[in-house]
C-alpha cells in the first residue's frame, strides 16, 4: 500500500488531501505542529505533532515509515494580512522552514514533494486568465513565499528531491463527507462574508460593478476543496510518468478555466439557500482589483485532473460544514 507524509495534513487543505489518500487507499502520515490545525483532523490517523523544520522528528518519521514514498507539502502560514503586519513571521514559517524540511527530506533519501503553492504568485489584476507562462508578480508577503519557494525548490530539485507545485487560488467548500472543513469561524474570503450576510440578514456589498468582466464585478477563481485533494492524488499517482528523465520540477495550476465574478458567486449562492440574499452595490475599496482566474490545461494533459464539482456544491459543502464546525471546534 502507499504511504504518504502529509506535512500540514491538520489544516484545511491538508486534511482534505488525507481524507483523500484514504479514500483511495493511500495511507497518510501526518505531522502538524498544530499552529492553525486542528487535532480532531488527525484522529484516526498517524500523527506526529512537532514542525517540518524539527530534523529529529523528521527522521523518526522515515524510521517508524520507511515506505513513506511521497510527500505532499501544505504546511504554511496563509493570511495576507498577518503577513503584511509580520512579513518575519511568514518568511520563518514559509520559507525557512520549508527550506530545513525539504533539506530533512533529502537526507531521508525522499525523491518525491508536492507543494501545495499559489495562484497568487501571479499578477493576475486585469480579469484575464493565467497559465504557468505568465508573469509571476506576488503582490503581498504570503504570495512571495510561496513564490520564494517555489525557485528555491526548483534549485535544489536538480540535485535533491523532484518537487510538483500545485498552484490555485480559492478553495472553497469541505469534505463531501464532512470529516474536516474549514476550521475558522468567520473566515475572510468572498464565500465566508456571504454566509455571514444571510446569517445576520443583511445585504451582501458587492464592491464595485465597473470592472472589466463579463458583467462589471471582481472575478476570482474558486475551486471545490475536494477537487484541489483529488489532484493531489492525480499528483501521487503520476508523479513519475509527470517528472522524467532530467525534468526535476514543474508547476500546475488548478483552477475552473473560466473563474467566477462576484455577482455570479452571489447568484450561486442563491441557488442554494432557502432564502435569496439580497445585494447592494458599493464603490470599489481601495487596492481593489478585478481579478483573474487560472488556465488548466497542463493539469488535464498531465494529470488527468479537471474539476467535477461545481461551485454550487462548495457553497453547499460548506453550509453543511458549519454545524458540524461548531460543534467540533469549541475553542
Amino acid at each position: 500500500m502507499v504511504k504518504v507524509l502529509v506535512a500540514g495534513g491538520a489544516g484545511y487543505i491538508g486534511s482534505t488531501v488525507a481524507s483523500a489518500c484514504l479514500d483511495a487507499g493511500i495511507t497518510p502520515v501526518i505531522l502538524d505542529n498544530l499552529v492553525r490545525g486542528r487535532r480532531e483532523f488527525t484522529e484516526g490517523r498517524d500523527f506526529y505533532e512537532g514542525d517540518i523544520a524539527d530534523g529529529s522528528l523528521v527522521d523518526r518519521i522515515f524510521s517508524e515509515h520507511p515506505d513513506i514514498s511521497a510527500v505532499v507539502h501544505c504546511a504554511a502560514l496563509i493570511v495576507v494580512p498577518d503577513s503584511v503586519a509580520d512579513p518575519i513571521g511568514y518568511y520563518e514559517a514559509n520559507v525557512a522552514k520549508s527550506l530545513a524540511f525539504v533539506s530533512h527530506l533529502h537526507r531521508n533519501n525522499c525523491d518525491r514533494v508536492i507543494f501545495s503553492s499559489s495562484a497568487s504568485i501571479y499578477r493576475a489584476e486585469d480579469g484575464s486568465p493565467v497559465d504557468e507562462d505568465s508573469p509571476l508578480a506576488p503582490q503581498s508577503p504570503y504570495a512571495r513565499t510561496k513564490a520564494v519557494c517555489e525557485g528555491m525548490f526548483a534549485d535544489i530539485a536538480v540535485a535533491g528531491p523532484r518537487v510538483l507545485s500545485l498552484r490555485y487560488f480559492n478553495p472553497v467548500g469541505a469534505d463531501p463527507k464532512l470529516r474536516t472543513g474549514l476550521q475558522l469561524k468567520r473566515p475572510s474570503h468572498a464565500l465566508g462574508m456571504l454566509i455571514q450576510a444571510y446569517e445576520e440578514g443583511r445585504p451582501f456589498p458587492v464592491a464595485g460593478t465597473d470592472y472589466p468582466t463579463r458583467d462589471g464585478s471582481g472575478i476570482r477563481d474558486y475551486v471545490h476543496v475536494w477537487d484541489l485533494a483529488a489532484a493531489h492524488i492525480a499528483a501521487i499517482e503520476r508523479f513519475d510518468s509527470v517528472l522524467t528523465g532530467s525534468k526535476r520540477s514543474i508547476a500546475i495550476n488548478l483552477g475552473s478555466g473560466s473563474g467566477t465574478t462576484v455577482l455570479e458567486l452571489c447568484a450561486a449562492f442563491n441557488n442554494v439557500v432557502s432564502t435569496p440574499l439580497a445585494t447592494v452595490v458599493t464603490d470599489r475599496r481601495p487596492g481593489d482589483v478585478a481579478g483573474g482566474y487560472t488556465r488548466s490545461g497542463r493539469a488535464a494533459e498531465l494529470l488527468g485532473w479537471t474539476p467535477k464539482l461545481s461551485l454550487e456544491d462548495g457553497i453547499r459543502s460548506a453550509l453543511d460544514w458549519i454545524p458540524v464546525r461548531d460543534g467540533l471546534l469549541k475553542d
